[in-house]
Formats: structure tokens, sequence, C-alpha cells
């Protein structure tokens, strides 16, 4: 059979040759493209150097808790209302804090509400130098005569009447902590009158078990406060007269209408009987 010899029959044989002589190099091109193919789809994770790693978030960390006898300020709170919730006189507090008249405090101030230790003074010893005397004058001038001082007019006597016309509860208890006032029975929304003129120190509902409440201070030994008010007609820093309409009445817890009332002298609860005209 006569072989083609024709220019296109002669590449073919030659590149065929050329192949069927490396079948080994074949085989890994192969394997090579078919590993290339399996993981052109996966890619590794690129990180920009330039990037910032955003922290992990935590929760904010706890406050920790204040001993019985201190008390960190919340939003809301006044002077008054924590001294009158621990039943301690306002002074006191403010004197233990170094808070001066109007005493205002600030959310997240923590108060002391016990007196700081007396620090004694260290005793004398023999060494200490003493203080020279001073030689007295030949010839004492004679002391000039003082203008006799202004007395200091004492506290406005005060006179007190029923906050409300109704009837009486429960009396005051002085060992018991839930009737450190008594409690009057009225109609839901009759009208609470102050029992003396003062100023309002406290107006709200953020002592525990007075609902929305209502304190005056009367002078600076005297408060009075009016609990469980449906309505509070005053806000705190107004001047009120004795008489005037200052709340609304509404439902203690139990749901029954009533007012609860305390005086308190220097911080501690007193009868407000014996203070209050007989009806």
């Amino acid at each position: 059979m006569k072989q083609d010899n024709s220019l296109p029959n002669r590449i073919f044989r030659v590149a065929f040759s050329r192949v069927a002589r490396r079948p080994l190099a074949l085989t890994v091109c192969a394997l090579l493209l078919l590993l290339a193919g399996c993981t052109a789809s996966w890619q590794a994770p690129v990180e920009s150097r330039g990037a910032k790693r955003v922290p992990a978030q935590t929760a904010p960390a706890r406050r920790p808790a204040l001993p019985a006898d201190y008390y960190r300020v919340r939003a809301g709170d006044t002077l008054y209302g924590i001294a009158w919730q621990r039943g301690i006189d306002y002074r006191k507090v403010a004197a233990w804090n170094g808070i001066r008249p109007p005493y205002r405090i600030y959310a997240g101030q923590v108060l002391t509400l016990k007196a700081p230790p007396v620090r004694k003074a260290p005793p004398r010893t023999s060494n200490s130098p003493s203080k020279p005397t001073p030689t007295a004058k030949k010839k004492a001038s004679a002391p000039k005569a003082k203008p006799p001082s202004p007395v200091p007019a004492g506290p406005r006597r005060l006179s007190w009447r029923w906050p409300v016309k109704g009837r009486v509860l429960s009396s005051f208890e002085p060992s018991d902590p839930l009737r450190k006032g008594i409690r009057i029975g009225a109609s839901e929304g009759t009208r609470i009158l102050a029992a003396e003129s003062g100023k309002v120190v406290y107006s709200g509902s953020g002592l525990i078990g007075y609902g929305r409440l209502i304190i005056v201070k009367h002078n600076d030994k005297y408060l009075s406060a009016y609990g469980h008010n449906r309505k509070i007609l005053v806000r705190e820093g107004d001047q009120v007269a004795k008489g005037q309409q200052i709340a609304e009445m509404g439902r203690a817890t139990d749901g029954v209408p009533l007012l609860h009332f305390e005086i308190r002298r220097d911080g501690k609860p007193v009868d407000p009987r014996s203070l209050l005209p007989r009806l």
C-alpha cells in the first residue's frame, strides 16, 4: 500500500510520534489539570492588613453592691426623700456628706447614712513646747462696751389642721414600721389639704410603700407627708399655705381609698394626733 507523503500527513505523523513517546508526561498534565479544576472554587481567606479587628462586645460591668449604711443616688431622688425613707434627719445626712442648702444631689452620687467616726486628738507630750504666755501691758485700756446682739427669733409656732375629714382607719404605732403615721379614710378624689404652711421638698412616687407622695417642710424640725394620692397638684419647691389643696385622695395597694399622713420631728415619726386638734 502506497504511503501518503503529503505535507499534512507528515506533520500528523511527527506530532503523533512525539506524543506517543511521552505517555507519562501526558498523565501528569492531566492530573494537574484535574486538581486545578477541583480547587478552583476554593479560595483562601484574605485579610486586609489595614482592616481593624472589631473586639467582641462584652456585657457592662455591674457596680458592686454598697453596704447598708451607704446609698447610691438615682435619678429623681432628693435628699429629703432618702432621709425620710431611712428615718434619718435630713440635716444629719447633709452634714455627714458635706452638702449645704439647698441640698442638691446628683445621680450616681454615693451618700453615707451614718455618722463618721470621731477622731481623737493626739495626747500632749511633756516634750512639746508650750506657748509663751503674753505679758500683760502696764496700762490696760478700758474694754469697749459692745452693743447688745439681737436675739434671734425662734421658730414659728406651728398650728396644725387635719389634712382631710374622714375616719381614722389605723393609728400610729412606733414599733410597727408600717404604721409610722395614721391612715384617714374617705371617698376617692377627696381634696387633700396642707396641714400647715411650708415648702414642698418632695413630690413623686419614688419611695416604696407610699404611692404618689408629697413631703412638706414646715421648719428645720418638722416635716409632714401625704401618701397614696390619686393626683398631685404641687411640685417640688412650691410654697404652700395652710389649708391649701395639694392633692386628691387615691387608693392604697389593697384598693381602699385613704390618705397616709405622717409628721416627723428631727427625722423621727411622731403621733400626728398628738399635734392635730381634736375632732
